[in-house]
């Protein structure tokens, strides 16, 4: 299975992240904008996750300004949500050797270069 990076190319976050990368880094990059995540790639992301809610962002304005924050989502919410627009996925993700990485936090992105040295 190919290493794989989901991200948003307009997210300057993932732009810097990507640039801090090594560069024989084999990823597989998704910009999730041009090219929608699908049903099987979010299940893969959940199988490796346990949870929708870890790949679901609180941090999307859609968040609040549809009212998600003061309502009680479930699993079944935070995946249906996901799939219905890009900006619901925490961003980036990385799937680097079965093991997945959510988020942009300065820990998640140690264990991501540290996975991508090997």
């Amino acid at each position: 299975m190919a290493n794989k990076i989901y991200y948003l190319a307009s997210c300057d976050t993932c732009r810097k992240i990507i640039k801090s990368l090594p560069e024989n880094n084999n990823l597989v990059f998704h910009d999730i904008k041009q090219n929608p995540i699908t049903e099987a790639e979010l299940e893969e992301m959940y199988q490796l996750s346990g949870s929708y809610e870890a790949l679901f962002s609180k941090k999307a304005q859609l968040y609040k300004s549809m009212g998600l924050k003061d309502q009680s989502l479930t699993e079944v919410d935070f995946k249906k949500y996901i799939l219905e627009h890009y900006t619901f996925l925490s961003r980036p993700v990385f799937i680097i050797d079965g093991k997945i990485f959510i988020g942009n936090s300065q820990q998640n992105i140690l264990q991501v270069m540290k996975a991508l040295e090997k």
